[in-house]
């Protein structure tokens, strides 16, 4: 039996790019088309490498998931910067076992799903911009959560949160949608945050400071 599978069929592409980051790559290409045409080649080169960057940003590679009775997937790249139990949350009834990963701007900002299940509510509030690595994100930012409900009827949330530099969320999914872990559900663009709030059993095998990949790292074992 193999220990990796694809949720997703692999694209044949050698570099692919979220589609949200399209029209972003559009404008920079043509900023450095036009000050290149009027001979501004000091600001047609500065615009040139924020076009690679841009480009860059919004890469999208496909993502292998480990094989596993149980196993729960990052939703985010990024690092781990809190993981213990909480009081209590605005998405899950009681106390939960929070895991937050912060995103900084190099790291991929695609979101996918953490486990197969359907969403049973999705919970979006305007909020601030703080820096996305603070506590108080949670609470004051920009924020868009999902509840998920496993098959096993165990309830989960996984919520994006903006961070100082973004501005936009983007979520793919819609209430009743049934989805599957290891798949794309959306992005945020920009520097971000991303929360999952788990059942106190949860067997987390994270620790505060690990480098996580959305997909491919096994956060834990949800039973």
């Amino acid at each position: 039996m193999d220990r990796f599978t694809w949720p997703e069929t692999p694209s044949l592409k050698a570099f692919q790019v979220a589609k949200p980051g399209i029209p972003f790559i559009v404008v920079a290409c043509v900023s450095t088309l036009f000050l290149a045409g009027i001979h501004f080649h000091t600001l047609a080169l500065i615009s040139f490498f924020i076009t690679l960057f841009v480009c860059y940003f919004f890469r999208d590679p496909d993502r292998a998931v480990e094989v596993g009775e149980g196993y729960l997937s990052s939703p985010a790249d990024g690092k781990v910067i809190f993981a213990e139990v909480v009081d209590e949350n605005p998405y899950v009834e009681g106390k939960c076992f929070k895991i937050s990963i912060f995103m900084n701007v190099f790291n991929v900002h695609v979101n996918r799903v953490p486990f197969d299940g359907t969403v049973k509510a999705i919970h979006y509030h305007p909020g601030k911009f703080f820096n996305a690595s603070l506590d108080k994100a949670s609470e004051h930012n920009e924020r868009n959560a999902l509840v998920i409900e496993t098959d096993q009827g165990v309830t989960f949330a996984t919520v994006q949160i903006a961070g100082l530099v973004a501005r936009r969320i983007i979520c793919g999914v819609n209430e009743g949608d049934r989805v599957t872990r290891g798949r794309r559900y959306g992005m945020i663009c920009f520097g971000s945050r991303l929360d999952l709030y788990l059942p106190t059993d949860f067997a987390c095998r994270v620790a505060i400071g690990d480098k996580v990949q959305a997909g491919t790292t096994v956060m834990g074992v949800l039973s």
